[in-house]
């Protein structure tokens, strides 16, 4: 969705990929994500961090437009040991540039930022674009010694006080890499583009939380607003608006176009799901990115249409990421988000048209992907 301005449907990606090495386990090659947009247009392009989008060698980041890359191919990784963080037997997995390296006992945050720093000294005298995926805070919750004490002497309980570590952690390894391109002289010339993909997790190996999402229902897994509706940050200093906040709707498939526009350069003559958002950054009042959208995750799937949103069969992973079953009159889960924007309130048969007409839309939307395949 980010890389390709597509939705993961469209994008061929319909859940996570598995961590099966194989042709057919990733997004299709012939996908173009940014870094081919851009290289199109003389960017040099780097990847450092996490991938998760294939594992064969088309798959991988040097065969999807990036010249330069660093990091994991599978979802997540150990950060001092680097072997894949889940079920076993598990993995190495710590490659550059398709090449398998190892760096045993080295921080893996360091190692990103390292390379970061590197690949922007070598190309701050021409155009460069970063994707800078980082592993934190993902699980495993490895902050630093100094983070881990700051929080235990405040005496915030398990597994919070681990989250915020890693959270400050993260936080503090941004900044590094800030100061690096202010360092190489290229800071007030780059545009800065943050944001998380999804909500906090609540898995085993995630210690059954240690986020929060506020008043939104759901976290990682959940297309309840919890799941889905996260933090977005984009800066470059005077050129865009600052110290502002927007409201309005938008998504991750919104970057591609929104970046070809603020780089001026073409973007994919294919079907984009992303509509540039430059208009609503720069105007607080300009409408939502999108009068519909939609999210599909498993077997899960959600439409939004202003503030009406209709879900089908929605997982709660508030408590924990194996969600109960719904009851059957909360198959489909209607809800206003102007009046409830903690989703607890279903209005499916209150609304019997409104609930019509968002599965229609959805529906057509379902056929209209697969008549473009």
């Amino acid at each position: 969705c980010l890389l390709t301005g597509r939705t993961p449907i469209r994008a061929g990606v319909p859940g996570n990929v598995g961590s099966g090495i194989g042709p057919r386990n990733g997004m299709p090659a012939s996908e173009i994500t940014m870094a081919e947009m851009l290289k199109e247009s003389g960017y040099a392009t780097a990847l450092i961090g996490k991938w998760h989008l294939g594992y064969t060698e088309e798959l991988q980041p040097n065969g999807q437009g990036f010249d330069y890359a660093f990091g994991h191919l599978v979802g997540c990784i150990d950060n001092y040991s680097h072997f894949y963080f889940w079920n076993g037997p598990n993995r190495h997995d710590l490659y550059r540039n398709g090449e398998e390296i190892f760096k045993p006992g080295a921080f893996f945050p360091q190692l990103c930022l390292d390379e970061a720093a590197a690949f922007i000294q070598a190309n701050a005298d021409q155009p460069f674009f970063l994707y800078y995926a980082m592993n934190s805070p993902h699980y495993p919750y490895q902050g630093t010694t100094a983070w881990l004490q700051y929080y235990n002497d405040k005496n915030i309980p398990y597994p919070r006080n681990l989250y915020n570590a890693f959270v400050s952690t993260t936080d503090e390894y941004i900044g590094k890499l800030l100061k690096k391109l202010e360092e190489f002289g290229v800071l007030e010339n780059t545009i800065i583009i943050f944001q998380s993909d999804h909500g906090h997790s609540t898995e085993e190996r995630a210690h059954f939380g240690g986020g929060s999402a506020g008043p939104y229902r759901g976290a990682k897994g959940s297309l309840f607003e919890g799941g889905i509706r996260v933090p977005a940050i984009i800066s470059w200093p005077g050129h865009l608006p600052q110290g502002e906040v927007r409201s309005q709707m938008a998504t991750a498939a919104d970057w591609l176009p929104t970046i070809a526009e603020l780089c001026n350069v073409p973007a994919p003559r294919h079907k984009i799901d992303g509509t540039s958002i430059l208009p609503l950054i720069k105007n607080q009042n300009h409408q939502d990115a999108h009068e519909v959208f939609h999210w599909t995750f498993n077997k899960q799937w959600a439409i939004r249409k202003g503030d009406w949103k209709l879900l089908y069969d929605p997982q709660d992973t508030s408590l924990k990421r194996n969600a109960p079953e719904n009851r059957a009159d909360d198959l489909y889960y209607l809800v206003d988000l102007s009046s409830d924007i903690g989703e607890q309130n279903n209005l499916a048969l209150k609304y019997p048209e409104i609930v019509k007409e968002m599965k229609d839309l959805h529906f057509s939307y379902l056929q209209e992907v697969e008549d473009s395949k």
